[in-house]
């Protein structure tokens, strides 16, 4: 068995594909109304997008009775400052709360939380 792909349901596939195209570099591989996929070039695991009409953002921190978070993305980065700079000039949201110094949380513009870390 391999891996292919982590499937993020949004309202907008094609915006969400381009957002974190611009964040990770990863070109477009297939692109459809209500499916669109990104893949790095060597061909390892990517991301998909898969339109879902009624998706309800997750709440971060949790909150009781809310939509909870079920999956998020961790992303290396080598310099947290400026790759939290390119992620909210592509569109990201740097979430209230940050749990830790080396992290930042982000919301990509479908909601979904994203984390940028890097190695101390």
């Amino acid at each position: 068995m391999k891996l292919t792909s982590t499937v993020l349901g949004t309202p907008e596939p094609r915006a969400l594909a381009e957002f974190y195209s611009k964040l990770l570099g990863w070109p477009i591989r297939t692109d459809e109304p209500e499916w669109v996929t990104l893949r790095p070039d060597d061909g390892s695991a990517g991301l998909s997008f898969q339109l879902e009409t009624g998706h309800v953002p997750p709440v971060w921190p949790p909150v009781e009775g809310t939509q909870q978070m079920q999956l998020h993305l961790d992303i290396e980065v080598d310099d947290l400052e400026e790759a939290t700079a390119l992620a909210t000039a592509a569109g990201a949201v740097v979430a209230d709360f940050q749990p830790q110094d080396d992290v930042r949380v982000c919301f990509d513009p479908a909601g979904h939380p994203f984390c940028l870390w890097t190695r101390s």
